[in-house]
């Protein structure tokens, strides 16, 4: 659906500081765009107002002549720094939750608990689970239910480096078959990148 993320003079304020202006992308299917800067400089605020959540105070944000609404409705997952995963249910409550909230089906429960290892932690509550095992389960509902658009906020904290280059993995699989990728880091992604610097 979404083939094409353009961002085009962008400006935005928060708490009456300007993060940053005069802010441009064109990001193509198959493409992936590393979001760098200092803490503070806007990048979640950026990813944010993609998914809609934030006010621009200058500039556009297109996807390739689909209209903005029908875009975000069913063509992005953000997924932020915080997993957003109630502790007290379990994970397989949490990843049937999201899956189904995101349009996914049981199906595609299986296939990311497969892809992601945590078959044998849907049982558990999300409470018992490691920082690493939350990333996870919060990361399965890219798979559960697949959109084209993927913005994400420091996506490989806390993942040990096995569990980093598994996710490349996954990620080159969304690229290759057309998906896009915006990702504010501090690392590096496990997958070919351009760069977008923002500075405070």
């Amino acid at each position: 659906m979404i083939a094409e993320l353009s961002i085009s003079g962008a400006a935005i304020r928060r708490g009456g500081r300007l993060l940053f202006e005069a802010v441009s992308l064109e990001l193509a299917a198959g493409e992936a765009c590393a979001l760098t800067g200092p803490n503070g400089s806007g990048k979640t605020s950026l990813l944010r107002a993609v998914a809609g959540l934030v006010r621009l105070e200058a500039g556009e944000i297109g996807f390739g002549g689909v209209e903005p609404a029908e875009a975000r409705g069913a063509g992005v997952h953000l997924q932020g720094h915080a997993d957003g995963l109630k502790a007290a249910r379990t994970a397989r409550e949490e990843l049937v939750f999201w899956t189904r909230w995101d349009g996914g089906t049981d199906a595609g429960v299986r296939d990311a608990a497969e892809a992601l290892e945590l078959t044998g932690l849907l049982d558990l509550e999300v409470r018992r689970l490691s920082a690493g095992q939350r990333r996870r389960l919060a990361l399965a509902r890219l798979v559960a239910a697949p959109r084209p658009l993927w913005l994400l906020d420091e996506p490989l904290s806390p993942l040990d480096a096995r569990w980093r280059e598994a996710f490349g993995v996954i990620m080159r699989r969304h690229l290759d078959g057309g998906g896009l990728i915006l990702a504010a880091v501090h690392d590096p992604l496990p997958v070919a990148t351009r760069s977008l610097e923002l500075t405070a």
